[in-house]
């Protein structure tokens, strides 16, 4: 059966090449707390040895990161099923000779596995929750393990990993008594899921994690631990405060450069030889005409959307207020995404502060 899948896989690499950027236009649209940083109480597991050997795998949300990332499992020659509440996506899929369902209910009866990748927490309660959800068969599940890659609270990761974890499995088998849960959001953005080279940040049972090791490999370069339910999703809301604050401060930097009479592209070379060297500066340089391949390269479209920020800003926001941390500097950036977003720039990637912001001027040609 795998080698069949390998073959199936293999016969699909051409089609997805031909067809992938179809799918980038298609918008992620799948519809779908005392302290709460202190761990829910969760079944143990008598077993640290659970079978990885999976072979069907649910996907749930094609939007631009989403869609990647399901076609890297059908290249690595898992059986896939799909399902967005995009219609020309699954016509895209189907046409492909991948098996659609209409609900995530039919994706998790037809999976052992189901990943989820939607924009925000409502989205992953719906899918979850909702009528016809992955839960909507009550106490009793098909699926042996569900992933959630959204970028989430950690307050919902944690209720929904109890949810699951007090479920019933309708086949016992490989050491796996009762079904997991995993918070397991992404870096990397569009290129790297594209190009199979995210890294994880995976939260929840360790065993769960060693057991889907090579499945999220087959998406990405690395997978990281980080503790009980809801740390991978508090991890990536770290990660992408971290971001925000680095792109502000490098475009305000190169802004200021500009107006003191330094090109942007003479100051992007001392700081990627020097101490303000970031991925801001070296990967994903914000200066229209400094660097190919990134969205300033071409007008801030792709990319990750400057209102999809906001939304991660106003989680670091909230759980900075919930466990009483100093954060200035999130809020800061949270108030100039938030005026970027009100200003009609939401959909352009988070980059733009450059151009929107600080008024910053593209390299002459």
């Amino acid at each position: 059966m795998a080698m069949r899948m390998r073959t199936y896989g293999h016969r699909l690499r051409a089609l997805l090449s031909n067809s992938f950027s179809k799918v980038e236009h298609q918008s992620q649209q799948l519809l779908v707390s005392s302290s709460p940083f202190h761990s829910f109480p969760t079944r143990s597991f008598a077993s640290s040895n659970l079978s990885s050997h999976f072979e069907s795998v649910g996907f749930i949300g094609l939007g631009n990161m989403g869609s990647r990332m399901a076609n890297n499992l059908l290249k690595a020659g898992y059986k896939v099923t799909v399902h967005d509440v995009n219609c020309n996506v699954m016509k895209m899929y189907s046409d492909m000779g991948v098996s659609t369902k209409q609900t995530p209910f039919e994706v998790a009866e037809a999976s052992e596995v189901v990943i989820t990748m939607l924009p925000s927490s409502s989205h992953v309660l719906e899918v979850y929750n909702g009528p016809n959800g992955l839960l909507h068969g009550g106490s009793l599940l098909t699926p042996r393990l569900l992933i959630d890659s959204s970028t989430i609270d950690p307050q919902t990761s944690r209720k929904l990993s109890v949810s699951v974890s007090n479920c019933t499995l309708k086949d016992t088998k490989d050491n796996w008594e009762s079904p997991l849960m995993l918070d397991a959001p992404v870096s990397g953005g569009v290129v790297a899921a594209e190009a199979g080279t995210l890294t994880f940040m995976v939260g929840g049972s360790e065993d769960a994690y060693l057991a889907a090791k090579s499945l999220l490999l087959s998406m990405g370069k690395n997978a990281i631990f980080c503790g009980g339910p809801g740390t991978g999703s508090a991890a990536k809301i770290c990660n992408n405060l971290a971001v925000a604050v680095s792109m502000l401060g490098v475009s305000e930097a190169l802004a200021l450069g500009q107006s003191l009479g330094i090109t942007a592209s003479t100051l992007t070379k001392i700081f990627n030889c020097s101490s303000a060297r970031c991925w801001s500066s070296d990967s994903y340089n914000p200066v229209p005409g400094v660097m190919p391949g990134v969205p300033s390269s071409r007008n801030y479209s792709g990319g990750f959307a400057s209102k999809l920020m906001a939304k991660d800003l106003n989680l670091a926001a909230a759980s900075a207020e919930e466990v009483g941390v100093k954060s200035p500097l999130t809020f800061l950036a949270q108030n100039i995404y938030a005026e970027i977003c009100e200003n009609g720039h939401e959909s352009e990637d988070f980059s733009c502060v450059f151009h929107h912001y600080y008024s910053g001027k593209g390299e002459p040609n």
